[in-house]
């Protein structure tokens, strides 16, 4: 019997595997913001008048490093023992914000780079005998290594840095 995929945090991003979107908010006077229910603490925008929207799902990393321990819950390692886990800090141009989030496995600090365009996906947190519970990774749209392309990682299978290049934006507001 196949699992459900469900979300591990509900209302954070929408589960269209396809095209994934974070769940945002967008205050009267233009700002953004992410999580939606972070909309109430611009003092430019009372609480209650924060609209609903879908963020891109492609920017620039902003940022980036490792953890080499177990981030706070709803994390649960898919490893034990804990392996590190990368960490993006990505720039989303049309909205002005950066957004914190896992790198999909398989992609570390070493084929990173400030400036590299990454694209939001669905990934596994981890399972149960009757979920799949799914958070929101980025991964490189083309990874680089010392200049070199390399192999992004897709649902923690490899994919060719030409396929992934290849595939058509799916950005904007």
């Amino acid at each position: 019997m196949a699992k459900t995929r469900v979300p591990a945090v509900e209302g954070l991003f929408t589960m269209d595997a396809a095209n994934p979107r974070l769940i945002g908010g967008k205050a009267p006077n233009g700002s953004y913001c992410f999580p939606k229910d972070l909309g109430g603490t611009d003092p430019y925008s009372p609480l209650g008048e924060v609209e609903e929207v879908q963020l891109s799902n492609r920017g620039r990393i902003w940022s980036y490093t490792n953890s080499c321990y177990p981030p706070p819950p709803p994390f649960v390692s898919r490893h034990e023992p804990f392996q590190p886990v990368t960490i993006a800090a990505v720039e989303l141009a049309a909205e002005q914000m950066v957004i914190l989030g896992q790198v999909v496995d398989g992609v570390s600090v070493d084929d990173l780079q400030v400036g590299m365009e990454v694209e939001l996906v669905l990934d596994t947190l981890y399972e149960d005998d009757a979920n799949e519970y799914v958070v929101w990774k980025w991964r490189p749209v083309e990874a680089v290594a010392d200049g070199r392309p390399v192999e992004a990682v897709a649902d923690g299978r490899p994919v060719a840095a030409a396929e992934s290049a290849a595939r058509p934006s799916a950005g904007g507001k």
